[in-house]
């Protein structure tokens, strides 16, 4: 099904983010959730659709539907692909609601990802999502997000000439957007040398090349076209949706190319449905648990080619006044990470509508929002006002 226009993003919430909540996961949810709601100028009755995100630990469907006293659920729905979950969830929600199977559904995720239990002290997750690992990668020592990712930006920088600086730059960029932000954790300015003598994770990534832990949800509302028009605030049309999954899902080194990735092979039919280019981009919500994916997708979503990205980020293009401005909230580096990159979409909505204070792009049109999962399932979203 062809979505362009046929839904919209109508509202948005989000919880503090912090280290330490002092809530249960589903507090967290259910106030990220009364948020949209508000947010959208909705009474609560009129959610039919609930899409909670599979992305740590909370309510079932029918949890959410008994705490917010819906009348009638028509359709539910969760998806597993771990980060990706808040964009691809976002795609099963525009395809309920341009069939007619819902009008307006609610996507939220979040959990206390820093006081709380983290996602591989989580068993049923971790034999759920890295099964192939515990027989190609495990026996050699890779076990946690780091090994993994760090094999690709070895990968990324022997065969596109990109350097730690490079990296470094989005970890500068994206704190100097998170201070505009009253919403961030990390507010503190960065310095590329900040980067540089920070501890190394695993090589080549240091300390801040990897995204923070927080405590913290978000959600959002999809709603179908003639009911978007009805939005209290200006909806955020969806022009394009498309998402992708590598070859072997949930092990790299039986991938003939680690770096394919789903945000690269949904990019094209996302762009064709939005018809739009690229380089008609005004803005970029690019999924960052790591600085050097930010370069990977730049180059992946076609508006750098193979190699460009680094000299780009370099010479400031994703800063708020560069030529596309990218996670202007911080992103999953400075502001939060706990909402599957919910905040993404949050932050892209405010984009579209205006309403981004201090981190406003100054020029209007299509923002891309991306969302990266585990070894690489992606998503890639267009959003406008018009």
């Amino acid at each position: 099904m062809n979505l362009h226009r046929k839904a919209a993003v109508t509202g948005i919430g989000e919880t503090a983010y912090s280290k330490a909540s002092g809530m249960t996961d589903r507090q967290l949810q259910l106030q990220a959730v009364e948020r949209a709601i508000a947010d959208a100028g909705i009474d609560r009755h009129e959610i039919d659709g609930i899409m909670p995100s599979a992305h740590g630990q909370g309510f079932t469907c029918e949890g959410f539907s008994e705490h917010l006293g819906l009348k009638q659920v028509n359709f539910s729905a969760t998806v597993h692909f771990g980060g990706a979950n808040g964009l691809t969830s976002m795609h099963t929600a525009a395809l309920a609601v341009a069939s007619g199977a819902a009008r307006h559904v609610v996507v939220v995720a979040g959990r206390n990802g820093s006081s709380g239990a983290r996602i591989s002290g989580r068993p049923q997750l971790v034999q759920a999502n890295f099964e192939a690992t515990r027989e190609f990668e495990s026996p050699f020592g890779a076990n946690v997000p780091m090994h993994f990712y760090g094999l690709m930006a070895q990968r990324y920088m022997h065969l596109h000439g990109a350097t730690s600086e490079q990296f470094g730059m989005v970890a500068v960029t994206e704190r100097a957007h998170a201070a505009l932000n009253d919403n961030a954790l990390m507010r503190k300015p960065m310095t590329l040398d900040d980067h540089q003598t920070s501890k190394f994770v695993i090589e080549p990534l240091h300390l801040f090349d990897c995204c923070i832990e927080s405590d913290g949800a978000a959600a959002y509302i999809v709603s179908a076209a003639d009911a978007a028009r009805d939005s209290r605030n200006k909806p955020a049309w969806i022009l394009g949706l498309a998402e992708g999954h590598p070859d072997s899902p949930t092990s790299l080194a039986t991938r003939p190319d680690m770096l394919r990735t789903g945000v690269g092979i949904a990019a094209p039919r996302a762009f064709g449905i939005a018809g739009v280019d690229p380089s008609d981009l005004v803005g970029a919500m690019l999924y960052d648990p790591f600085t050097f994916l930010v370069l990977m997708q730049l180059e992946a979503l076609g508006y750098c080619k193979p190699g460009e990205a680094g000299p780009f980020v370099e010479s400031g293009g994703i800063a708020l006044d560069g030529a596309l401005p990218t996670n202007t909230h911080g992103g999953l580096l400075s502001q939060a990470h706990s909402t599957a990159g919910i905040n993404h979409i949050c932050e892209a909505v405010r984009q579209v509508r205006g309403t981004a204070g201090k981190a406003q792009i100054a020029r209007r049109g299509p923002i891309v929002v991306t969302g990266n999962g585990d070894f690489g399932d992606g998503a890639v979203a267009i959003l406008s006002a018009d």
